[in-house]
């Protein structure tokens, strides 16, 4: 996903130099009045078209990052319920779990604060290593002892390892590149518009940069909720940093 800085930037830009180019076309082609009328109405249903297209992206957006948070509280609640479901195992197997648990609730919490580089795909790694380490300890006491009690020790740890996975995939699944597109090209052509239709040249410079400092910024608090590590509005892991504190990690 591209910086939400560089995003807005680069929309500003881009919008900015539209309206300008609609500006210089007014100058060379001036619009006639008998077409203003009808202009305008184009003009206006466009804007329309962009401000619905900018609160669709933004309930995108807001969709994805409640997910995030409602699969950060869902791995909290598994490992928390697996922690105590584990001292249904043989003593040395439980304790084996506890252990491997609490390993792995601090690289789930390192998942969430890691920003995109090495650290986090060494987390990933690490993570799934303990997941294998995780299996296999209750995987042994419920081949030994197959009973419903081991049993649903064996049902909690899937429940643990299902809710990395459906975080991991709420973390990937993003707003589609040619949505992004789509709003581009639509804000373009409103502010090449916007640009065309003035009605006082006088006033054209601090006018022409309202509609494409208002867009970008909606751009940007689009990508920001959009970006789970590059943007200022994270998930943050509060129920797993919880569960953490309550375990004595």
């Amino acid at each position: 996903m591209t910086s939400p800085i560089f995003l807005f930037f680069l929309s500003l830009i881009l919008l900015w130099l539209a309206e300008r180019l609609g500006a210089a076309i007014r100058k060379r082609r001036p619009l006639r009045d008998e077409a203003r009328t009808d202009f305008d109405v184009v003009l206006t249903a466009a804007l329309t078209l962009l401000g619905l297209i900018i609160g669709f992206t933004f309930s995108m957006a807001v969709t994805r990052f409640d997910q995030r948070k409602n699969f950060e509280e869902e791995e909290a609640n598994a490992i928390g319920t697996e922690y105590l479901r584990a001292d249904l195992l043989p003593a040395a197997d439980a304790a084996q779990v506890h252990q491997l648990l609490r390993t792995y609730l601090d690289q789930r919490i390192v998942f969430y604060q890691a920003a995109d580089g090495p650290k986090l795909e060494q987390n990933i790694t690490e993570t799934a290593q303990t997941q294998t380490a995780l299996w296999s300890a209750v995987r042994k006491p419920a081949s030994l002892t197959p009973t419903p009690v081991v049993a649903l020790a064996a049902s909690g740890m899937n429940d643990v390892i299902n809710t990395q996975g459906y975080t991991q995939f709420a973390w990937d699944d993003h707003i589609p590149v040619p949505a992004w597109m789509l709003l581009l090209a639509i804000g373009v052509g409103c502010n090449l518009m916007v640009g065309y239709t003035a009605r006082r040249p006088a006033q054209e410079k601090l006018l022409s940069l309202i509609l494409p400092l208002f867009v970008s910024i909606s751009f940007l608090l689009i990508a920001d909720i959009e970006s789970p590590r590059a943007g200022l509005i994270r998930v943050e892991p509060r129920n797993l940093i919880i569960l953490a504190e309550s375990l004595g990690r």
